[in-house]
């Protein structure tokens, strides 16, 4: 998957996160919570390894992911604005006192889900393109990740390699199962020509037999 990790917080305090990898990308995350400056709305992507953790923070509430260099900046933050938006709609004024992991339970699967979706899907990217880039992600500059994390302090991202191989494996079962539904289409089609032209073939043979039948009486 391109995006493998993403949470929701309020400052420091994680309201509801989701990984689909084997990683300490949580970890990170939080140290990352902790170090970023001031309380204004931004946007702002570090990189580490070949990864990239994406952030977005508006109106006190934070969206962070952490995608694979390769989804590029577009995919990523369209999907934290998504569940930025989803998740105001869903809690409302609740974000500002809630629990850490109040909304864990139901809205990790929220998480899931959109991540799935922004890391397979194609429509997700057309759609984007479609719409255009937004304006503030073309001003993200990618810094390294020590612009906010002190060396010493910084853990090693760990990522379990069969993450990637899973996701691989998952797109290529999708666009064979696409690639059957195209060829049974076409053989649906085909069929069904062959059918019509067919009959097509009987209607003018039966009608040709008739008419050789009804002549000579007409002769007469």
């Amino acid at each position: 998957m391109a995006i493998l990790y993403a949470l929701v917080a309020r400052g420091s305090v994680v309201l509801a996160e989701f990984t689909a990898a084997s990683t300490n990308a949580s970890a990170i995350a939080r140290q990352i919570l902790e170090k970023i400056p001031g309380n204004n709305d931004t946007h702002a992507s570090y990189s580490q390894d070949r990864y990239i953790f994406h952030v977005k923070r508006t109106d006190g509430l934070t969206v962070l992911c952490m995608a694979d260099e390769s989804a590029g900046r577009r995919i990523p933050f369209t999907f934290l604005e998504d569940i930025h938006q989803r998740f105001v709609r869903t809690y409302g004024r609740a974000v500002f006192s809630a629990l850490p992991y109040g909304m864990n339970d139901e809205f990790s699967r929220v998480l899931s889900q959109q991540m799935e979706y922004y890391s397979s899907d194609p429509n997700a990217d057309r759609i984007n393109r479609v719409k255009g880039e937004m304006s503030q992600v073309r001003n993200v500059m990618i810094e390294n990740i020590d612009k906010v994390l002190e060396r010493g302090d910084r853990l090693e991202l760990l990522v379990d390699k069969t993450a990637n191989m899973q996701g691989n494996t998952f797109r290529f079962r999708k666009q064979a199962r696409r690639f059957r539904n195209t060829v049974w289409w076409r053989n649906v089609k085909l069929t069904v020509a062959l059918i019509i032209l067919l009959l097509i073939i009987v209607y003018v043979v039966l009608a040709f037999v008739c008419h050789g039948i009804t002549l000579p009486s007409c002769l007469k």
